[in-house]
């Protein structure tokens, strides 16, 4: 049976799979959502000899009904091949009594490669599949590991163009060397004088401004997005959380049918609601723990039921996280609104309108899943430092927010027995400044690639691919613009 896509705010609007892909964004401005969650009817025994692929073919064919076995696996084995320095794709470390799930052994060190890898090859087949002429442009917002991950997997690709718009002054100094030393002549990337909410916004406006697109298409281009609002970046999310399942199982760290506790550092919403996915097609996930920094707009919302955007922007050391419109949560609204695609419409815009939106008593009972903090920098940093000092294992800021939040969860609920894959979301090298300055300050006197082969040694870690090829590489994208130049910034570049 063919699975289609709903918009989440006008459920008249439905495509296929690949359709979904293609537009990104549906004609409303909202988000595509799976019609029905389909079940994980495979037998854990069967999932727990997997590899990282087979696992990864059961989960997307359960979802994208109308890609073929062979388009499929074309997609998978493009995708996670040698770029990952691990056969396991994604392995799981137990430290200090939880379990991390390393997802930044791609070519960019960040768990975005995990969907991005898959995610040109998902849309090409699309394009091809629906007959498109037009040369698909990419066009990304980032708070940091996004654009690099998009960038890496649309470089060269036929067909496609990619514009990655950051804030300028809001990503790690690695995060942003990575971006503006890309190669590929199909890529470009803008810095804006503003934050990530605002490259967002702008994104989308872009997306739903329809002079733009008659415009574009009379160039013989069409936009599509690499943001996880993109459902060809959510589905494959879904993957990583049953296969550490799996692979607990397979390990006897768990009995058949044991639920495990998730824990994920928030931003944007996207990761978390892939866990959420994932629970809801039957693995047995107990609580999904949404772990916030400083930018607590999630936290507040799980506590009151009240999403309140008007609030002071913080720059954190976790970057990717600093985010106070998390878009992929209109997903979960939707669906505990009962899929009623007007009453979300209706929160979405008072979101718009007055930057805040309040929930009902009865959709709050469908929150019941999760659980939210949020850990302050300071607590961020000695979560690093006692992590290492007990065990030597050493993780980045992101990754610290969750466990920092996990440790909350275990005091505040004395639920200490439920086993929990922390979902590691980048590299410790890609935030080495505050990692290092986190266990000793003696380290803050060090530059950048100083601090890189400190943290080598002392991680007893060997230095990524992706930092030693940004150590010397030229600066190739230089370009950097006012939010409100974002659409003829990308005019020029399409030579429009």
């Amino acid at each position: 049976m063919e699975l289609m896509y709903a918009s989440t705010r006008d459920e008249k609007e439905k495509v296929t799979a690949s359709q979904a892909i293609l537009k990104g964004l549906a004609n409303d401005g909202g988000l595509f959502v799976p019609t029905e969650i389909p079940a994980l009817d495979i037998d854990i025994e069967t999932l727990a000899g997997m590899s990282y692929q087979e696992t990864a073919y059961e989960v997307l064919k359960r979802f994208l009904t109308d890609y073929t076995e062979e388009e499929l696996r074309h997609c998978i084995n493009s995708a996670y091949d040698g770029k990952f320095d691990t056969e396991e794709i994604a392995p799981l470390v137990d430290a200090d009594g939880a379990y991390y799930l390393e997802l930044f052994h791609g070519s960019t060190i960040a768990f975005k490669d995990m969907a991005l890898s898959i995610l040109p090859y998902l849309l090409t087949t699309a394009a091809k599949k629906n007959q498109v002429k037009n040369e698909i442009v990419i066009l990304t917002a980032t708070s940091g590991d996004t654009g690099k991950a998009a960038l890496a997997g649309f470089a060269d690709v036929p067909g496609t163009k990619i514009i990655v718009f950051y804030p300028k002054n809001g990503v790690s100094p690695i995060q942003e060397k990575q971006m503006i030393t890309q190669r590929g002549d199909n890529t470009f990337v803008v810095g804006i004088n503003g934050n990530f909410d605002q490259a967002q916004t702008g994104v989308k406006q872009m997306f739903a401004d329809s002079r733009l697109a008659a415009q574009m298409d009379e160039a013989g281009y069409q936009f599509s997005s690499a943001n996880s609002i993109n459902i060809g970046r959510l589905v494959p999310q879904i993957v990583y959380y049953v296969y550490a399942y799996a692979k607990l199982y397979a390990n006897g760290v768990i009995a058949r049918d044991e639920a495990i506790n998730v824990a994920v550092p928030t931003g944007n919403f996207g990761n978390i609601l892939a866990a959420f996915y994932a629970k809801n097609m039957g693995l047995p996930i107990a609580k999904l723990i949404c772990a916030s920094n400083e930018n607590k707009v999630l936290y507040d919302f799980f506590a009151t039921g009240t999403y309140d955007k008007n609030r002071e922007f913080v720059l954190t050391s976790s970057p990717s996280m600093d985010i106070l419109i998390s878009s992929n949560l209109e997903r979960l609204i939707y669906r505990i609104a009962g899929n009623d695609a007007s009453k979300n419409a209706d929160l979405m815009k008072s979101l718009n309108t007055q930057g805040c939106y309040e929930i009902t008593e009865q959709m709050r009972a469908g929150l019941q899943d999760f659980y939210g903090n949020y850990t302050d920098e300071k607590e961020t940093a000695e979560v690093i430092r006692s992590l290492y000092e007990k065990t030597g294992y050493v993780i980045d800021t992101h990754t610290a927010v969750a466990s920092g939040v996990y440790h909350k969860y275990k005091a505040g609920t004395g639920d200490t027995e439920t086993k929990t894959v922390i979902a590691s979301t980048a590299s410790p090298f890609k935030f080495t400044r505050s990692v290092m300055e986190a266990i000793d300050e003696k380290y803050s006197s060090m530059t950048d690639f100083e601090l890189v082969d400190a943290l080598s040694r002392i991680g007893n870690v060997k230095v990524p691919q992706a930092i030693e090829e940004i150590r010397t590489a030229p600066v190739l994208h230089d370009t950097v613009c006012e939010v409100g130049e974002m659409p003829s910034v990308v005019k020029k570049f399409l030579k429009m």
